[in-house]
């Protein structure tokens, strides 16, 4: 039987490329294209090696790890395949490593890598993995994934989410952010519309930008777990996961995980989803919160809003109510007896944006809360539109309120 000649070429559209393997110093090899003048390959071969080279319109990316194709409608598929390929086998390091990562969330953390892996292009939350603690397994978590999806997963860091040069991530299916920290709230704002947008436009320094499908899935590790990033009370994109520290110490461990992903991929590719896509982003806030979420939430809420909850439940807990009743102008008196200024317009935001608190249409009456200038609190009658409060929702909202 003849041997069919490897060409290591390849043109998409009227550019020269060569595929070349890069020795890590893992004794592993990446392979990645590098731009090749035609001349050169004349010099090496001759003049008809050049009708040999497969030839492309162009190139795209597109994900898929199943029935992975090279070649999309006569386009270069720049999308990586896997390294591993599903087989039978021991899983008990994994599971043991995802029950230590997601804990009682272990189902939808398996659903999770089930989407990764069988379905690229499904949006999915933004994963946080948050400790003060070291020696958690975030970060091999993070070491995992790469061992597990190659070329198809990236670091990043602010830097490099505040250029405007993306062309080295953009089209990448998972997005690494290690030791997360982010104080500009433009960044902030973009891996908010990146975690939900299906097209994203990249950029290369001196090219013209041009726009991509976008699937990329962003997973973050910090050891700030209530500092890390800035999120609204309402924010539904964040997976926020407080992990805890391992309790056994074991260097070899990544590689355990690492001879494990043949049969891991068997393993998820015959397990059933334990949840199904009700959401965008598959899951639903309610499937995905956790206390570390509420943490995180409750740390970037602004010092008047914590202080208009300290007041509320303290009348609350002074006059042994389940449910307070005030009006914008209670509350506004309330707190310039407090010297606290605030605009009427922002309590009317809080209320009604932030907090979602139901407001009454027409007056009635009810008893209104009011600071004498001692300072003690007293309870009187009056009518008016008035808004609904639970305690339960400054105790659920406010984890770490005291009262004295």
């Amino acid at each position: 039987m003849e041997e069919v000649e490897e060409i290591p070429y390849l043109r998409i559209g009227t550019s020269y490329y060569k595929i070349v393997k890069v020795p890590t110093i893992n004794n592993q090899f990446n392979e990645t294209l590098v731009k090749w003048d035609k001349n050169t390959i004349t010099q090496d071969y001759n003049r008809n090696y050049l009708a040999k080279i497969p030839k492309y319109d162009g190139s795209v990316c597109f994900p898929n790890h199943i029935n992975f194709s090279k070649t999309i409608h006569g386009f270069y598929n720049k999308y990586s395949p896997l390294r591993y390929l599903p087989a039978f086998g021991n899983v008990n390091n994994t599971l043991t490593f995802f029950k230590h990562i997601f804990g009682n969330q272990l189902e939808y953390g398996l659903d999770y890598f089930k989407l990764l892996y069988e379905k690229p292009t499904q949006k999915l939350p933004v994963l946080c993995l948050v400790s003060k603690e070291r020696s958690t397994g975030k970060s091999s978590f993070l070491k995992y994934l790469k061992e597990v999806f190659g070329h198809n997963m990236t670091y990043l860091d602010s830097h490099s989410l505040n250029s405007n040069f993306n062309l080295d991530w953009g089209d990448k299916l998972i997005l690494g952010l290690d030791e997360a920290f982010f104080q500009k709230e433009e960044i902030t704002e973009k891996i908010k519309y990146l975690s939900t947008s299906n097209k994203n436009k990249l950029e290369a320094k001196g090219k013209e930008r041009f726009e991509v499908d976008f699937f990329g899935k962003f997973i973050m590790c910090s050891n700030k777990e209530d500092s890390f990033i800035k999120i609204d009370a309402d924010e539904i994109r964040f997976w926020v996961i407080k992990v805890p520290k391992l309790q056994f110490e074991d260097v070899n461990f990544l590689q355990k995980l690492t001879s494990e992903i043949p049969a891991f991929f068997d393993f998820i590719l015959n397990r059933k989803f334990a949840s199904e896509r009700k959401t965008r982003m598959w899951f639903t806030p309610k499937q995905i919160y956790t206390p570390a979420l509420a943490k995180l939430i409750n740390s970037n809420r602004s010092k008047i809003e914590r202080e208009i909850a300290h007041l509320l439940l303290s009348v609350m807990e002074k006059f042994d109510l389940e449910e307070i009743n005030f009006s914008i102008m209670d509350l506004k008196n309330a707190l310039n007896k407090m010297r606290l200024t605030t605009e009427l317009s922002q309590l009317k935001t809080l209320l009604k944006k932030n907090w979602k608190l139901p407001q009454k249409n027409n007056s009635f009456k009810y008893q209104k809360f009011s600071l004498l200038n001692d300072g003690e609190m007293v309870l009187v009658d009056a009518k008016g539109r008035y808004f609904s409060l639970k305690k339960t929702f400054l105790l659920e909202n406010f984890d770490d309120l005291m009262i004295d």
